[in-house]
């Protein structure tokens, strides 16, 4: 986790009504924190990793230092219950604390830069899904990837875009996935070429269009009319990538990321798992078990997914903290929990209960 530059500046005393623009500082890094180191070190959590934990917890000092001038009675509550009870000889408040300071010599730039990219991958798969409406619980047999740094990146951030993206292999992306076509915007074009915007509508459409749209994600395109070299912008042409069958494609600045969408019965089963993890989890927070609490579990099921359970029974056991997953009703007296639509009962309860 590594703050942005600037994020650690303390405020300039901004008016009192103007909390917004310092306080946008906070966004990046808290988001970072949340929603990619949280929850792609959880399994170290559940193991109860000290130097994970111990990570955790300085982030969430350095992160209730920043949020002080702008909420400071929860900084306060965040201080007292997390910061100063693993770390009594902290100041009272959070208020009485120094700023952080910045230790430029713990930044590495060349592994923040290539986290930076693996983030940037996994939102374009991410994008990739949501456009094709394919579930992100449902694995996929691979991803095609273009981008600077990729054939640089060490094998485990290789793994960890994996995992992000749920597709069981990586490949280097070889050819074109999309079809490029390109429009004039006559609308804009008119303002800026009168009566020649037929001619420079008629350039851009006898332009290549692949080049045409590399240039224009750069900043801008020239084309040539009447033997004269003129710039357009992105908004006077209009560029449609469409995937080609079978694939779902999402691309920003000079990156790419293809997604494979041919699902196999290995990888529908798999999905079908997933979905029964989904189902478990969400029955452990509503009988108020613990995200650490290790579980028995036993299942009921026909057809493709009881298949699908007996061959992922390990996957699914991970990824619930059962110590066994067992076909068939319980033997004791344990709460069933149905989902009619996937044809799945399940018990759960407290491993040694």
């Amino acid at each position: 986790w590594e703050t942005p530059p600037g994020a650690l500046e303390p405020p300039r005393a901004p008016a009192p009504s103007d909390s917004r623009r310092p306080g946008g500082r906070l966004t990046q890094p808290v988001d970072a924190l949340s929603n990619w180191c949280v929850r792609s070190s959880r399994r170290r959590f559940w193991d109860g990793d000290r130097a994970a934990l111990s990570t955790l917890h300085e982030c969430l000092y350095v992160v209730t230092l920043m949020m002080a001038p702008f909420t400071p009675f929860l900084a306060d509550a965040v201080w007292e219950g997390v910061v100063k009870a693993a770390w009594p000889d902290v100041p009272d408040s959070v208020h009485l604390a120094s700023w952080p300071a910045v230790d430029g010599s713990l930044v590495d730039p060349e592994l923040s830069g290539q986290v930076a990219l693996v983030r940037r991958l996994v939102d374009l798969g991410r994008q990739a899904r949501a456009e094709s409406r394919t579930k992100t619980r449902q694995p996929l047999g691979r991803a095609l990837v273009s981008a600077q740094g990729w054939q640089q990146l060490p094998a485990e951030l290789r793994e960890l875009v994996a995992t992000e993206l749920n597709v069981v292999a990586l490949e280097g992306l070889a050819g074109d996935l999309v079809d490029v076509t390109v429009k004039a915007q006559f609308r804009v074009l008119g303002k800026r070429f009168g009566k020649r915007t037929q001619t420079v509508a008629d350039a851009i459409h006898a332009a290549e269009p692949v080049a045409l749209a590399a240039a224009l994600a750069a900043g801008t395109a020239r084309v040539e009319v009447d033997g004269e070299q003129v710039d357009v912008s992105t908004q006077e042409v209009v560029v449609t990538e469409t995937p080609r069958t079978g694939w779902a494609v999402a691309s920003g600045a000079g990156e790419t990321v293809a997604l494979d969408l041919v699902i196999t019965p290995e990888l529908r089963r798999a999905g079908l798992v997933r979905d029964v993890v989904r189902l478990v989890q969400e029955a452990r927070k509503t009988t108020g078990l613990d995200v650490s609490d290790r579980i028995e579990l036993w299942w009921s099921a026909d057809g493709e997914l009881a298949e699908a359970l007996v061959e992922g029974g390990g996957r699914l056991a991970d990824e619930v903290l059962a110590v066994q997953v067992l076909a068939g009703p319980p033997t004791a007296d344990v709460a069933a929990h149905t989902d009619a639509d996937l044809g799945l009962t399940f018990w759960l309860r407290l491993a040694g209960g």
